[in-house]
């Protein structure tokens, strides 16, 4: 009879190394509250440093966000308007150039109150976080974002001049790309959701009709524009995403 325990007990010991919490310390809650407002002024200076520098270099990055809208003309149609795009594009860039600082923040003051088993998760979570957003960001600007601006210029050509607002156009874009980018984190949540036990590889497949029917409307919601093009492609992309992320989920053995 004492051989089940004997078997066991690696097992058992083994699961309990995994569920510590290494280098624990003892922290009152103040401690803890003065550390988050640390690294969150940390964060904002951060913020505010890359917002500043993408402010003085502004031009590059509009002639780069305006480059897939060949041949369209845009307008100012307000005083002060292109300053307020330059704003909100030096803001967007200024936010993602630096998140790797801001995540690290994060990652410092969560770290240590993880046990060994959540650790073995945060580097890959993290890593194929950043990847797959920069990945969204991509397709919306080589894919979804040439293919609604060519929806748009081929459908009114006849019919009227294409000239935008620089304004409308920049929300356009801006948008689309950071939208894209957060849908493409389905993957991430779908490991992250398995790992804890919460939803099995199985459990996600067998949902497929409604998963269906979320990807085309993630893909009315999250497109800015009305183009069935542009919503077909995100929709695809989001199909694309949800399966592969049921593939990663069994390679971790849920």
């Amino acid at each position: 009879m004492a051989t089940p325990e004997l078997d066991t007990a690696p097992e058992a010991q083994t699961d309990d190394y995994f569920n510590e919490v290494p280098d624990e310390l003892e922290m009152s809650l103040f401690d803890h509250l003065e550390e988050l407002r640390q690294r969150i002024f940390y964060s904002l200076i951060a913020a505010v440093i890359a917002i500043a520098g993408c402010f003085f270099v502004v031009r590059p990055i509009v002639d780069i966000l305006e480059a897939p809208a060949k041949g369209v003309k845009f307008l100012q149609l307000a005083p002060g308007e292109f300053l307020w795009v330059s704003f909100k594009v030096a803001g967007y860039s200024g936010l993602l150039l630096a998140s790797p600082f801001i995540l690290f923040q994060i990652i410092s003051f969560v770290l240590p109150g993880l046990t060994r088993r959540e650790r073995r998760l945060l580097a890959p979570v993290v890593l194929g976080s950043g990847v797959l957003f920069f990945v969204g960001l991509g397709f919306a600007y080589f894919a979804l974002i040439p293919a609604a601006l060519k929806f748009f210029v081929s459908y009114g050509a006849d019919v009227v001049e294409q000239a935008w607002s620089i304004e409308r156009y920049f929300e356009f874009v801006l948008l689309l790309m950071f939208g894209t980018g957060l849908v493409f984190q389905v993957p991430v949540l779908q490991i992250v959701l398995g790992f804890l036990g919460i939803v099995s590889s199985n459990q996600m497949l067998s949902g497929w009709r409604y998963v269906i029917l979320g990807a085309l409307i993630i893909g009315a919601v999250v497109t800015p524009s009305t183009d069935p093009v542009t919503q077909s492609l995100l929709a695809g992309a989001v199909l694309g995403l949800y399966f592969g992320g049921i593939g990663a989920t069994k390679l971790i053995g849920k």
